[in-house]
């Protein structure tokens, strides 16, 4: 039997239960079409990067159409089942809520209390109590910065604070702290992207906004990159992302920075001489397994030289090391961070309003998902690169609708 290959694509998802870590849909690399496959990787034993253990489940994926630019949480009643929520479609009278149930391996589409408008290009967030946050991100026409909380064990939707939110974006990166609030950082409002020495704290249990002016060597204005915990909860690391209109992406030395929690300063955490620094990549997703992150697909790679999927072992501190073997038995580092409290952030201000916001291209008036992305890569990415043909390929699929 021939291994199953999926295809390179991004602005997929990426959702770990129970050893498995999901993998859907997205747009294909060279932007031409929106992908249609479930699938995923066994993180349960030993695997090497050049020889992934993918499980192609695309045939039980009846009900879930093509889409892009989606988020999904793990969650529901046994913190068992995946969670999918929104992003661009051809359909845009489809549902903008799925569940997948991972014990028998079936899609449905849950009936819930409240209302949750579609919105793609946002980062959905679980807390520990099994609620879903879904901040910002587009509505296919404008940048949103509302905020939706969906019960997923009682399927009860409510509607978040405004007070002291960010203003409008969408790619932007967040991730659940130990405390149960979310950090939220950077993005994309149309027009630029945002500055990282400015970071958001949503206090899940007060349901308030607060700021902190981060410090240290502030990374670059981004978007498109991710955000996780690092293990003893008391740093975040982000990777990867775009800093400017270009494709061309970062260099590999700018694409990982590391947040302290406690004073809120940027360092460049040290790699280790012997690892083999990757191509940044953007519009990719990360997840924490074991002492790894896990970094899957993503534009910015060549597919030949490279695994669609990076590791990042993140269980020394003091030296992070690129590799190739992704071995759960050599650690007991726990995946559940510590009770860290992050500083106390400063009274809640919210920044002016970014004037003359773009309107975005994606999701606008379009006959089919690709459109919606073409439109936003040729508008984004228009600049002479090694891109440029795959962007030159749009207009003529755009006068077929």
């Amino acid at each position: 039997m021939v291994p199953f290959k999926p295809n390179q694509r991004t602005f997929h998802t990426a959702t770990l239960v129970n050893n498995k870590l999901y993998i859907l849909d997205g747009i294909s690399i060279n932007l031409t079409r929106t992908l249609n496959d479930f699938f995923y990787l066994d993180v349960s034993a030993t695997y090497n990067t050049q020889n992934l253990p993918w499980v192609d489940l695309s045939s039980i994926n009846t009900i879930v159409p093509q889409h892009a630019a989606a988020t999904s949480v793990k969650g529901g009643t046994n913190n068992n089942t995946l969670i999918l929520y929104g992003g661009v479609t051809a359909n845009p009278k489809s549902s903008s809520l799925y569940t997948f149930d991972t014990q028998t391996n079936s899609w449905n589409i849950p009936t819930i209390v409240g209302n949750i408008p579609r919105k793609q290009s946002l980062t959905g967030i679980i807390d520990n109590n099994g609620k879903m946050y879904l901040w910002g991100g587009s509505d296919g026409t404008n940048e949103l910065n509302d905020m939706f909380i969906l019960d997923t064990i009682n399927l009860i939707e409510r509607v978040g604070s405004l007070v002291g939110a960010p203003t409008p974006r969408y790619n932007y990166g967040a991730t659940l702290l130990p405390d149960n609030n979310i950090i939220y950082m950077g993005g994309y409002d149309g027009n630029a992207e945002f500055p990282l020495d400015l970071v958001y704290i949503y206090n899940t249990m007060n349901n308030s906004w607060s700021n902190i002016t981060a410090k240290g060597k502030v990374p670059f204005s981004r978007d498109g990159f991710s955000v996780i915990l690092g293990l003893d909860g008391s740093s975040v690391i982000i990777f990867g992302g775009t800093s400017t209109y270009s494709i061309q992406g970062l260099a590999p030395d700018d694409s990982i920075y590391e947040l302290n929690l406690f004073n809120f300063e940027w360092i460049i955490p040290k790699i280790s001489n012997t690892s083999q620094i990757p191509n940044s990549r953007m519009y990719h997703k990360a997840n924490v397994i074991g002492k790894y992150m896990i970094i899957s697909f993503g534009l910015g790679y060549d597919p030949s030289i490279e695994s669609d999927i990076l590791l990042l072992d993140i269980s020394n501190k003091n030296e992070y090391v690129w590799t190739d073997a992704f071995d759960l038995n050599s650690s007991s580092i726990s995946t559940k961070p510590t009770a860290t409290n992050t500083v106390q952030p400063e009274t809640s201000t919210q920044p002016a309003q970014y004037k003359n916001i773009i309107g975005i291209i994606i999701g606008s008036l379009i006959c089919i998902t690709l459109v919606s992305f073409g439109g936003f890569f040729l508008y984004k990415w228009n600049k002479k690169t090694k891109w440029q043909k795959y962007i030159a390929s749009i207009p003529h699929i755009l006068s077929d609708c």
